[in-house]
């Protein structure tokens, strides 16, 4: 077992933790709650952690949580089928579901 990443807040660990689940490496959050304790024990050690259980995916389970933290950047693109305009990020329309021009089919 390994720790990954220090996370800001709860919501981002579990973020990450779900990402790497999804990912095949199996994750856990350890420290969920200790922020409540924050002045009793040492702030940064109060912080929620994901950790990788097995010590073999720590390499690509940093690399993962280091995209992730990585803003999408790049030009936007236009829906062929409806017209609305998305940001890079998106892979998928929002108003009528049609597929990014040039994302592969999964």
């Amino acid at each position: 077992m390994k720790r990954v990443e220090i996370a800001p807040n709860l919501v981002i660990a579990t973020l990450w933790a779900d990402a790497l689940n999804a990912a095949g490496m199996r994750a856990e959050v350890f420290s969920r709650y200790l922020t409540s304790i924050a002045g009793e024990i040492p702030p940064d050690q109060c912080d929620p952690a994901v950790w990788v259980m097995d010590d073999n995916d720590l390499a690509g389970a940093r690399q993962l949580v280091r995209e992730l933290r990585t803003p999408v950047r790049g030009a936007g693109w236009t829906c062929p089928e409806c017209g609305e305009r998305h940001g890079a990020q998106f892979a998928q329309c929002w108003n009528c579901g049609h597929s990014h021009p040039t994302s592969t089919p999964g």
